[in-house]
């Protein structure tokens, strides 16, 4: 089975100046964690995720090896204000994994598995073109097992 027979098409994506509160907005009201962010060729140039949005929210290691006891995880959630005033490609990954349409799927997978990521987006002649996730794979096997 090849990746373009489970990628999901119609991929949500933002740009580099997209700003964070857009992104949070796109990701909760879409009940999606992430997001390819491409430039205006449809290119990949980086990807958001909501665990890039909560390591914003973290201490650096240098302050928390300063800072003498326990950080104050209540106020870090304060945090998340600053974070929403941030763009993009502030926050973004730029060292993006990606897989092409005619992968076979348990090839994507293992990539996923390796790079520890539940989502890979689909690439063909540098352009997006999908996006698919562990579950993806995982659904197309199950089916396929039950035909």
């Amino acid at each position: 089975m090849k990746v373009s027979e489970t990628m999901t098409t119609g991929v949500k994506t933002a740009s580099a100046d997209t700003p964070v509160k857009e992104l949070a907005n796109i990701m909760c009201l879409n009940n999606i964690s992430g997001l390819p962010v491409v430039d205006s060729d449809n290119t990949i140039v980086g990807i958001v995720s909501e665990k890039d949005l909560l390591r914003r929210m973290f201490p650096d290691m240098s302050d928390l090896v300063t800072e003498s006891g326990m950080p104050d995880f209540e106020e870090m959630e304060k945090n998340y204000s600053d974070t929403l005033g941030l763009v993009a490609s502030d926050i973004m990954t730029t060292n993006v994994a990606s897989v092409s349409s005619d992968m076979p799927i348990m090839k994507a997978a293992s990539l996923m598995c390796v790079r520890n990521i539940r989502r890979i987006p689909v690439v063909d002649n540098n352009k997006l073109v999908g996006i698919i996730s562990i579950g993806d794979v995982h659904k197309a096997i199950y089916q396929d097992a039950l035909s």
